[in-house]
């Protein structure tokens, strides 16, 4: 789990080109939107491609992914849960 916690925040990093900080600086369990990491939408849009992409999980419907997106943990959890 924390090597999977760990690539997720160098993904997220890289793929939101985060150069405001680095991967490891990246709470945990802190929210990725609002008052956490402040994404928005478009972050959204980019982290789903992300999970299906190098993760290959796909998220079930809008609901699922307000879980899947609180925190790098939420995401962790729901990768574990829903690979193949």
């Amino acid at each position: 789990m924390e090597d999977l916690v760990l690539d997720l925040k160098k993904n997220i990093k890289s793929t939101l080109n985060l150069e405001h900080i680095e991967a490891e600086q990246i709470d945990t369990l802190a929210p990725l939107f609002g008052n956490g990491l402040g994404l928005d939408s478009i972050d959204a849009l980019e982290l789903i491609v992300l999970l299906e992409k190098k993760y290959g999980v796909k998220i079930k419907s809008a609901e699922d992914g307000k879980h899947v997106f609180h925190s790098v943990k939420s995401m962790a959890d729901y990768i574990i849960a829903n690979k193949k």
